[in-house]
């Protein structure tokens, strides 16, 4: 190939790299991400479409405690621009998903906008295996 075709042919190459090397248009809503299996979603219940539509949850962590209780961590994220208020509990539960009682009343958690928050329940005594939190708008 003679010296002149050279160039030409080197920027085309070049250009053709470079416009796979684009990037997109630009920063955005950070992605969301769930690190719970498909079946364990039933146990974060966000109550009203409000709440369901600017909460959700990015994890869930559950171990027996020494004592034989359960211990769930719930990471629990705010996807709207506005701080929210809202209501969370656990209903502990049995391994027949019976409610087994002894259950706090509902926390109020604030949750500054865009930012997620570790929420910690134990169960009352040695029967839970199972659980749902629930999320629900402070009224």
């Amino acid at each position: 190939m003679k010296p002149s075709r050279r160039l030409p042919c080197l920027l085309a190459l070049t250009a053709a790299l470079l416009a796979g090397c684009q990037s997109g248009s630009g920063p955005g809503a950070p992605l969301d991400t769930t690190k719970y299996t498909i079946e364990s979603t039933d146990k974060f219940v966000p109550v009203g479409e409000e709440v369901a539509a600017a909460i959700t949850c990015t994890g869930l962590q559950e171990r027996i405690l020494p004592d034989g209780r359960l211990e769930v961590v719930a990471n629990v994220k705010n996807r709207s621009a506005q701080p929210l208020r809202v209501l969370i509990s656990c209903v502990f539960k049995d391994e027949q998903a019976a409610a087994i009682g002894g259950e706090a009343p509902p926390r109020i958690l604030d949750l500054a906008r865009n930012t997620t928050e570790a929420v910690t329940f134990d169960s009352a005594n040695n029967l839970a295996r199972r659980y749902t939190i629930q999320v629900r708008a402070r009224p």
